[in-house]
Order: C-alpha cells, then sequence, then structure tokens
C-alpha cells in the first residue's frame, strides 16, 4: 500500500559527531537543546541508556547512514510522535533521504509547529497525561526500506491527525512483536530511586516545517528497531546503570566560537 509519510523541510544535512545508537540503516541520538550536547550512551544488560535533565529540552537526531531513502516511524514514550497516537510500527512517520540527518524536537501539531520535547517527571509527561503511562522512559524508532516505486495512478493518503491538539488514544497495552517498545523496568528500581522517573512533556510550541512525501514500505515488518531508554543521570546511577566512578555530565560543553557581535571597546 502506498501511504503518505511526512518529510522534514528543515535540518537537514546535520552530520554531527556524538555518541549515537547505532543501527544498520539510521543512527538515533539524543541532542540536549539546552546544551547543545549529545547526551551518553551508557549501555547496560543489552539496552541502551541516556540521562535526562529534568526541564530541559531535548531532540531526537536521525541519521540515515544508506544512500536510499527510509521510513523513521518515532515513538516518544510508547507515542507516535507525529500522530499523538498509541504506538505501531504500521504508523505515519519520517522520511529521510540518503544520507540525511535531522532533528526531531518536538510532538508534530501541523504543517509548520511541533510541541517540544522537554524532559519532565512521569506523571507530568504527556503519555501519562493521556492515560498512557506504560511506556514512559523509552524512545524507540522503527525504520523501514523503501520498495521500487513503479508509477501507480492511484494512491491512499494517511488519514491527517487532527490539527490543534494531538489525537488522544484511550489507554491501550502495549504492542507485541518486534516493533514492542517495552516498559522500563522501574518495579526493581524503585527502592533505590530517590526522584521521580523522568518522561517527555508536552512543550511550548516551535516553528518546525514538514511536508508529506509518497513512500512504499518493501515490508510490512520493520527492518530494525532501535530503542533508547531514559532517566535522570541521579536514577540512572542508583540503579547501577551508570558506573559510580562516571562523572555528572557538565551542563554546557566549552565552544570555540560564541555567536555574539562585535562589543563596544574600554571607555579610555
Amino acid at each position: 500500500m502506498l501511504v503518505r509519510h511526512w518529510c522534514l523541510a528543515l535540518g537537514s544535512l546535520i552530520f554531527a559527531a556524538g555518541t549515537a545508537q547505532a543501527g544498520r540503516l539510521v543512527d538515533v541520538q539524543i541532542v540536549d537543546r539546552e546544551s547543545g550536547s549529545t547526551l551518553r550512551v551508557y549501555p547496560h544488560r543489552s539496552e541502551q541508556y541516556v540521562a535526562g535533565a529534568p526541564g530541559h529540552r531535548y531532540a531526537v537526531r536521525l541519521i540515515n547512514t544508506t544512500g536510499e531513502r527510509v521510513l523513521a516511524v518515532l515513538s516518544v514514550d510508547g507515542v507516535n510522535a507525529i500522530s499523538g497516537e498509541t504506538a505501531a510500527t504500521s504508523q505515519t512517520g519520517y522520511v529521510l533521504d540518503p544520507y540525511q540527518s535531522t532533528e526531531v524536537a518536538g510532538w508534530r501539531k501541523n504543517m509548520n509547529e511541533i510541541a517540544a520535547f522537554e524532559f519532565t517527571t512521569l506523571s507530568d509527561s504527556y503519555a501519562a497525561r493521556t492515560g498512557r503511562p506504560a511506556n514512559v522512559g523509552v524512545i524507540g524508532v522503527a525504520v523501514f526500506r523503501e520498495r521500487a516505486r513503479p508509477q501507480y495512478r492511484d494512491r491512499i493518503a494517511a488519514e491527517p491527525y487532527t490539527e490543534g491538539e494531538a489525537k488522544r488514544a484511550p489507554p491501550a497495552p502495549a504492542a507485541s512483536g518486534a516493533g514492542a517498545a517495552d516498559t522500563m523496568a522501574r518495579s526493581e528500581a524503585a527502592p533505590r530511586q530517590k526522584q521521580e522517573s523522568l518522561g517527555t512533556g508536552h512543550g511550548e510550541r516551535e516553528t518546525s516545517s514538514a511536508t508529506y512525501t509518497d513512500f512504499r514500505r518493501d515490508s510490512d515488518r520493520p527492518y530494525e528497531v532501535i530503542a533508547l531508554r531514559y532517566d535522570s543521570y541521579a536514577n540512572l546511577r542508583a540503579r547501577g546503570i551508570v558506573p559510580r566512578h562516571s562523572p555528572p555530565p557538565r551542563p554546557n560543553r566549552p565552544q570555540p566560537f560564541q555567536d555574539d557581535f562585535v562589543p563596544d571597546p574600554p571607555r579610555r
């Protein structure tokens, strides 16, 4: 079935160094937008974790490592970042051109706006506030290859989401199968946690343009599913995920250049 998906109109070709969750088709990075730094990935028991700072806005950087177009279906806390539906791999996503890199910085509200992703408490997360807290704490990307595109006369367009507030799907259990985003195992860590777990909030609106494009998947199943779990640095350290000898992340990185204008000289 030929379905119309989303193509980001800005942020392309951002080839940036940093720690990524490497995939075979797409690499995924989490960028702290307050400091501009790429969050370090901590491997633990075959899972990958990043430490978020409460109150900080963040973006999911998607890097297409191939010479072909791919479709990336983005799930944040078990919610589709475009439609607001309880996430499933069959849903709409972002199309990346060959070797394109882009940053998805929020929940898609319309063709020109997003509501910023920001680290907040689990209870204040968008998923929890819409009755779906089960998968808070994980960011997932399901990647599809594109089928060779013959010329079809009939095209089936994806159902548009409602402008304004994103769709609020009723509570649903986590999806099963290869595309499922597993719930963070908070139960075993609860006795040692000093803070409430992090989730992703529905932040302020920002300008972010996107357009529709046609994409035909070569399979109903994703070629790969990449998952990055997240929580606060303190909680990850209490759970033994962050090594105790590891220094805490710096809030800001030194920059070689500052985007300032020429100041006046000192008075004589």
